[in-house]
This record gives structure tokens, sequence and C-alpha cells, in this order.
């Protein structure tokens, strides 16, 4: 067994004593990027490293050399390395003219752990960076060359496993969320049984059951907008895993300078975020509460003769499918493509009879459920290998 020595680094164990800790500024140089993220060019022919996962293009270049690329912000401690041509966002950290270290074995070390040192003191209350002066002090432990280069081949070949094994079980996701959504489209639109079925008009939702009727929402559901006029109830925001009550106290998300003129949303109302129609999202509200003036609230006009599960089904289905985007309008590139009140009111939808509109919702309820619970698995699945990746490589770059 080896011997091993105390690193008198916080977040370090012991190290193995044959082993240096050594400050990056005496082992590479550090320069930043000089360009704006929005410098990019789609058709370019050389990298553009800002600081998200994927490099992007552009048409010029700063830098010939072998580097690590670390993300200074966003992606914080993010690391990549590249040997070539490239170029370079201003937050993101070159680092190159490497001495005495394998830039391979860098980049694991500094990929996993740069962050982690970095915590305490990073600047920001949304977004942390990082300052030049952490990459100057950042302690690294260095083995031999020999053992540096044994430790980079070996975390390429089992990082390289764990992310192939990731990457499938993500596909493995998307597929399940498409099998889901084609579900709740069939049934939704066509029922539990083979129906004869009819056109509705409605390209999107083209043919349903003889026996149903196609309604325009405005037939269905009235839109209604009260406004608190004073503060001092719950703020609801509208989120994809349901309608929560806003923790002011954690001063988190967007916050307005006051919610008196926020509208009222009723237990069972239906509220949407109709202005971004990629990463909004509709659902029925468990709570008495206040929303965005924003926001659309809506209910049915006639609550006995429709189940609320079914229609939510289908409102949400618009959403995942993209149905409601085709039908909206703005600036999608700016998070603000938005459905407008009559393009929502005369979309024309599925009135099944009130009995099939049950037994579709309870149907639906059980078969997303088992679906649901396939996506869980996985998703757990890629938490437990992401530790495990993070856990594999802190025990090799430190001894």
């Amino acid at each position: 067994m080896r011997e091993m020595k105390e690193s008198n680094v916080f977040w370090l164990d012991k190290i193995p004593k044959n082993w240096k800790l050594i400050k990056g500024k005496f082992l590479y140089s550090i320069n930043t990027g000089k360009l704006d993220v929005n410098a990019e060019n789609p058709e370019g022919e050389y990298p553009f490293f800002t600081c998200s996962m994927y490099p992007k293009k552009i048409n010029k270049y700063s830098f010939d050399c072998e580097a690590l690329l670390v993300a200074g912000n966003g992606l914080v401690g993010f690391t990549q390395y590249y040997k070539g041509k490239f170029d370079a966002y201003q937050r993101t950290y070159v680092l190159s003219d490497f001495n005495n270290i394998n830039p391979h074995y860098l980049k694991y070390y500094v990929s996993n752990n740069l962050s982690v040192d970095v915590k305490p003191d990073s600047v920001g209350s949304v977004i942390q960076f990082i300052k030049l002066g952490d990459l100057q002090n950042f302690k690294i432990c260095i083995p031999s060359a020999e053992e540096q280069e044994k430790i980079a081949n070996f975390l390429n070949n089992k990082v390289s496993e764990i992310d192939n094994i990731i990457k499938k079980t993500k596909k493995t996701i998307e597929d399940y969320k498409k099998v889901k959504y084609l579900m709740i489209y069939e049934k939704i639109t066509q029922g539990l049984n083979k129906n004869k079925l009819k056109e509705t008009g409605n390209i999107h939702i083209n043919k349903i059951p003889f026996n149903w009727d196609a309604k325009k929402i405005k037939y269905i559901f009235e839109i209604k907008k009260d406004i608190a006029g004073k503060e001092g109830y719950d703020v609801l925001s509208i989120t994809q895993n349901g309608i929560k009550i806003k923790d002011l106290s954690k001063n988190e998300g967007q916050l307005a300078s006051n919610y008196s003129n926020y509208q009222f949303v009723d237990i069972g109302d239906f509220a949407m975020n109709h202005m971004d129609l990629l990463t909004g999202w509709v659902d029925i509200s468990p709570y008495n509460g206040v929303t965005s003036p924003d926001y659309r609230v809506f209910r049915f006009i006639d609550k006995e003769k429709n189940d609320s599960k079914y229609y939510l089904y289908l409102m949400q289905m618009c959403y995942m499918g993209k149905i409601f985007y085709d039908l909206g309008q703005g600036v999608s590139n700016l998070g603000r493509w938005r459905l407008q009140s009559d393009k929502f009111l005369n979309f024309i939808i599925p009135n099944p009879p009130l009995e099939e509109q049950k037994e579709i919702s309870k149907y639906l309820d059980k078969k997303c459920n088992e679906i649901d619970n396939l996506i869980c698995n996985k998703e757990k699945l890629i938490t437990e290998l992401e530790e495990y990746k993070k856990s594999l490589i802190y025990e090799y770059v430190t001894g």
C-alpha cells in the first residue's frame, strides 16, 4: 500500500507521498478569448469555444496551439481539450504552454475539481464565475510524467465507456417520451376503441371519432382575468413539474417589484404560459393564488359537461407536440414565441362525450404513470453514472 501524506487542501484528502502539489501558474500560461459570445458564425471553419458544453463555429482564429478551454462562467470549470486553430469567448480561459504536466491528465483534474476549489469564493449571485487568480493559485497534484500518462489513458477509456452508456440511456429516455406523446395524441384524438373517424377541419387534429364533436376552444373554455389589486396572496409559478407556490424569500427567478397587478388563479383553473411556447407549460392549479398578468388563466364554461384531466392531457399534448408553437408568433430565438388569444380561442379541439373523456383520462393516467416510472429509473441511472464518473476521476487524479 502506497505511503500517503496530508494535502492541506480543504477539499482534498491525503495524496501519495511522492506526488507534488504545485500551483497552476507554474504549470501553464493563462489567457482569455477576446470575443463576445455572439461572434459565432455557424458556417465558420474553426471551433469557437464559449462557456457551453459544445464549441460553436467561427471564421477566424486567435489561437493555434495545444490548449485546455476552461469555462469561466455558465458551466463553471467545465474543461475541454483542443489542439489546432481556434478562437474563444472573453469569459473562456485558455490554458497552454504546459510545463511538466500532461494536458489530458490536467483536463480531468481541472474539470472535476476546480469548481469545488473556488466555490467558497465564487463571485455572482446567479451565475458564478472564475477569476484569473483561481486558476493561478489552483493547487494541482503532480505524479510522475509516466503515471500522468497512465492515468490519462485509463480515464480516457473508462470515461468514454461511461459517457456511451449515458448517451444511450438519454436516447432511451427520448424514445420513451416519444412513445408517451404518440399514445396521448392517439387516445385524446381517436379514443380507446377502433372508431370510425371523420374530418375536423383542423390540420393538427384532423380526425376524430364520428360520435365526437369538434369545437373551438371558446365554446368549451372562457378566459378570466381578475386582477388582485393588492399584495399578500400566494404567488404561483407555472413549471413543467406543475404549478408551484413561489418562495419569495429565496430571491430566485423572476421577481416583480409588487404583485398587486397579478391576476387571481383559483383551485381548478387552467393556467398557461403562452408567452414562450418552447419552454412554457399549462397545468391545472391545485392552489388559490395569483400569477403573472401576462399568463393566460381559463376555466370551463360548463364544468359539469367536461373532464378536467382529459383536457389537461390535450393542452399539454399541444405543448409537447409543438402544436401551439405552430400557431404562435413573435421572436422565437428570444423566447417570445406566443399564442395570441384569438388563435387559442378559435383552435378546434375534440369534444368527446363526458364518459369517454373520463375513460380516456383514466387510461392515460395509468399508462403515463408506467412510462414516467421507466423514465425516472433511467434518469436515476444517469445521475448515478455521473456521480460514479466524478468519483472515479477524483480517485485517480488524487492518487
